[in-house]
């Protein structure tokens, strides 16, 4: 099971936390959240442990928390440390 956080609890973290941004890389390079590393999600999915230490935690997001959530369950279920950043890109920059 992972856990959840509220995307504008992640300001705190930044810069001591792995952070993902699963969506597609042109969404990406426009905007993004700061520190946060791009693995789009079907790349993510096909091959976690090439980007992936069990022993690590993960902070997932997407654009509003649609394709975060089932990507964490998944992650969860394989035995990945994650957590679904809830809202996603607009809800950390109040869109």
């Amino acid at each position: 099971m992972y856990s959840s956080i509220d995307a504008k609890d992640l300001k705190n973290l930044l810069g001591t936390v792995n952070i993902i941004d699963i969506r597609d890389s042109y969404l990406y390079k426009l905007s993004n959240i700061p520190t946060s590393k791009n693995i789009p999600s079907n790349y993510l999915m096909s091959n976690p442990s090439k980007y992936l230490n069990k022993a690590e935690t993960y902070y997932i997001y997407c654009s509003v928390g649609y394709t975060s959530a089932p990507v964490c369950n998944k992650l969860s279920a394989m035995g990945y440390n994650v957590v679904n950043v809830l809202g996603g890109y607009n809800n950390y920059y109040g869109i």
